[in-house]
This record gives structure tokens, C-alpha cells and sequence, in this order.
């Protein structure tokens, strides 16, 4: 293999160090028939024709540049300003992932630091780590930190909650022994009455999404309220968009609020990387996973910033450490940060009420066609839930769609069998009066 550098010298002396005679009796082990293959490569071609074909293959994807997508349920597309990606490329600012020798990346740390002022300021919480993966392990650190407080070993969810965050805690507590109680949502939000019997004192926390999946507004104080009764930790899985109208977590007394910032300035890409925010009242400081950015002055007395709280594995000791799979999406929270900046929290009032005038109004004008009738009556933010009626199938109105150029929303039953036929549909700003009714259009053509 002539990529690898070494010389038959290097090879010689290698293989008499080992008392080998050849490379291939390193790998009598496995089969014959497993030691012969080919890649059956085609032959080089120039570039040209090599970015033809790259072209050939993306026309063959679907964005939501080709159609009209009305798919939410965890990934949502939102207009994002221009200065976002101008100022998001500038080489102070941008990586990827996170400062290694922090202290010589001072636009990257400040960037953090403005990301955790802006992430506290929007949730109405006391403290903001540098970012997480996505908006389901922050969730799930967020369980973790209850359990090591706490020293219990059971943890309540609504199972209005997304199904793949759910999934994701499940997995991660799976070698903890620790119990999850899920929750029913008859009415498309947690059953309140139910939540308050399985309270105990084996509790460590009870976890809510708002808007939850089903993009119903939960009654996010009393479930504060009846959580701290039994002295346990109150996570607020938040989407931030919604905040413009909202009450934040602060003001209901969550002790966490976590979230995917996926919205803030970042594109859809294809599903991932994602940005999870976590956010934690000041007594939780040192127990929250990742690291923080604080301000403070170098010894000429300029301001500067530094990484100055690192409770994960790579910093100190592994068995200290919080967390030995957290880290800070850097690139996509300096997006978000641009974008809250740009947008002012005017913008973000504003932002709020178009998704919920638009989504509004589409629900209003699909429920009068005869082909589909609302599931849930409780107030939602910019997603909702409509049923096909008789022997329509949600696969079918998508399939159709789909042929007009038009994505349409999640069927449900995969995620929650007694939804069965139900679809989630979601509208943001971006969708115009144009798109809505050219949706409702289509649809009228299938009674």
C-alpha cells in the first residue's frame, strides 16, 4: 500500500523485531476469501468530470429550496439573516469545535461568553455552559445531574417529550439501574394527575418539553409546583424561538433548561450537527456538565476571557468529572449568537407571534377540509396535530404532496401507535399565505 510510508528497510526491521517472516502471517486469522477483495475503483477522472457527477447527484436530493416543507417535529427551518453567515466565517471566530490551548483563541472564547450571556438572558436562568451536542444529550446530562444529586434512582418524562430524546435517555441510563416513568398526554399535554401520583421520594427529576412535541403549551408552573413538592429537580426542555412569547423557565422555577438551538441561526443540515443549550440556577453551577467562558483581565489589566470552569474527563480527573461525553459545538452556538444579536429581543417577539399567527392559520384552513379533523384543542405554539379521516392514509396525502412539490408533515403512528393515522404538522415565518393555501389547495383536490 504505497500511502503508507514505510520502506521495505522499515517493513524488515519491523517484522524481525516481531520474529514475523511476512506481513501475511499477522493475518493467517481471518480467512482467505476475506484477504482478497478489490475496490473495483473506476479510473481517475479530472475534475471537471469529477464535479459533474457531484452535481448529477445533488439534483437527485430535495430541499427545502425545491418544496414547500411543512415537516418539523426537531428540525425546523427558519430565515437566517445574512449577516449570520458573513460574520460567522471570520477567521477570529471561526472553528468547529472547541479551543484546545483556550487562552490564544480569544474570539472564539468571547464568543462563548456573549453565547452563554445571550442563552441565560433568553431562558431567564442564572448560568449557560458553552453548548452540547444536540438538544436530546442535554437533556439527558440534565437527568444525569438530578441523579447525582439527588442520589435517587428514578426519573419521570411525559411521553410529550420527542420519541428520539426519550430514546436517547433511555440509553444512557440504561447502565445506571436507574427507572423512567413516562407520563400519558390524553389531551396532547402531561397528565398532571397522574404526574403527581408517581411522585416520591425516589424521584431525583421530572423532565417536560415546551412547546412538547406534539406542539401543544404545557402548564409548565404547576408541574414546577408538584415537582418541588416532592424535593425533586425541574428540567424545562425549552424551544428557544418560543421564548420570544413564552414565560421562560426562570420565572417558573425550573432548577434546569435545556434545548436544541438548532434554531438559532443554523441551517437544517441534512439533520445534524445540532446545538444543545443547558442552563442551570447558580447552586447547580459546579454540577453541570461541559465547561464555561468567564471574563476577567490579563496582567496588563485588559479585558479577556478564559475557559474557567472544565468539569469534564479531558481537564481533570475522569472519575470528578461530570460528564465523559459532553463537548461545545463552538461554530453553531457563535451562529446562534449572531443571530440573537441580530434579531434584538423586539426581533425575537416578533419572530415568535409570525410562527404562531402562520401556524395558526394554516390549522384553521386545514381543519375545514373535509379530509382531516384537530386531535388536540389545547393552545400550541407553531406545530399541531390533525387526523385523516377514513380510509385517507397520512401516507398516501404525503406521497401526493410530495408529487406537488410540497413536503408535508410527520405521520405519527411510528412514534406513538395510538396516534395512528395522525399527522404533526409545522409552519414558521418562513412559510407565506401563498404557501399555506397552495397546501390547502392541493389537499382539497383529494376529497
Amino acid at each position: 500500500m504505497d500511502y503508507i510510508p514505510n520502506t521495505d528497510h522499515d517493513k524488515e526491521i519491523m517484522l524481525k523485531e516481531m520474529g514475523i517472516p511476512s506481513l501475511e502471517a499477522i493475518l493467517e486469522d481471518i480467512p482467505k476469501s476475506l484477504r482478497k477483495f478489490s475496490l473495483s475503483l473506476p479510473k481517475g477522472l479530472s475534475e471537471p468530470e469529477v464535479s459533474n457527477i457531484l452535481k448529477e447527484l445533488n439534483e437527485k436530493n430535495t430541499h427545502t429550496d425545491k418544496c414547500i416543507s411543512f415537516l418539523g417535529a426537531g428540525a425546523y427551518e427558519h430565515y437566517i439573516p445574512t449577516v449570520v453567515d458573513h460574520l460567522a466565517s471570520r477567521s477570529e471566530f471561526y472553528t468547529c469545535y472547541t479551543p484546545y490551548q483556550p487562552e490564544v483563541s480569544q474570539g472564539t472564547l468571547q464568543a462563548i461568553f456573549e453565547f452563554q450571556t445571550l442563552m441565560c438572558e433568553l431562558t431567564g436562568m442564572d448560568v449557560a455552559n458553552a453548548s452540547m451536542y444536540d438538544g436530546s444529550t442535554a437533556l439527558t446530562e440534565a437527568a444525569l445531574l438530578a441523579i447525582r444529586l439527588k442520589e435517587r434512582n428514578k426519573v419521570v418524562c411525559s411521553r410529550a417529550i420527542h420519541p428520539e430524546y426519550r430514546q436517547v435517555l433511555k440509553s444512557y441510563l440504561k447502565g445506571l439501574r436507574t427507572e423512567i416513568v413516562e407520563i400519558g398526554t390524553p389531551e396532547g399535554i402531561t397528565d398532571v394527575n397522574q404526574l403527581e401520583k408517581v411522585l416520591g421520594d425516589k424521584t431525583a427529576a421530572v423532565l417536560i418539553q415546551n412547546p412538547n412535541f406534539f406542539g401543544c403549551v404545557e402548564d409548565m408552573e404547576a408541574i414546577s409546583d408538584i415537582t418541588h413538592k416532592h424535593d425533586a429537580l425541574f428540567v424545562a426542555c425549552v424551544n428557544p424561538i418560543s421564548l420570544g412569547v413564552l414565560k421562560p423557565p426562570g420565572e417558573y422555577n425550573a432548577d434546569i433548561a435545556v434545548g436544541e438551538a438548532q434554531v438559532l441561526g443554523n441551517y437544517l443540515n441534512y439533520g445534524g450537527p445540532y446545538l444543545g443549550f443547558f442552563t442551570v440556577k447558580k447552586d447547580l453551577l459546579r454540577k453541570m456538565p461541559g465547561r464555561i467562558a468567564g471574563e476577567t483581565v490579563d496582567s496588563t489589566g485588559r479585558r479577556c476571557f478564559v475557559l474557567t470552569l472544565q468539569a469534564r474527563e479531558q481537564h481533570i480527573r475522569r472519575q470528578k468529572a461530570t460528564s465523559n461525553i459532553c463537548t461545545n459545538q463552538a461554530l453553531l452556538a457563535l451562529r446562534a449568537c449572531i443571530y440573537l444579536c441580530a434579531l434584538g429581543k423586539k426581533g425575537m417577539v416578533e419572530l415568535a407571534n409570525l410562527n404562531i399567527q402562520k401556524s395558526h392559520y394554516a390549522y384553521e384552513r386545514l381543519s375545514a377540509l373535509n379530509i382531516f379533523e384537530p386531535v388536540f384543542k389545547k393552545p400550541f405554539f407553531n406545530e399541531f396535530v390533525l387526523k385523516a379521516k377514513g380510509n385517507l392514509r397520512v401516507t398516501w396525502i404525503n406521497e401526493y404532496l410530495f408529487k406537488k412539490g410540497i413536503i408535508g408533515g410527520l405521520e405519527l403512528s411510528g412514534f406513538y401507535p395510538e396516534l395512528d393515522n395522525g399527522m404533526l404538522l409545522c409552519v414558521t415565518e418562513t412559510k407565506t399565505k401563498e404557501a399555506i393555501d397552495r397546501l390547502v389547495a392541493e389537499l382539497d383536490k383529494m376529497r
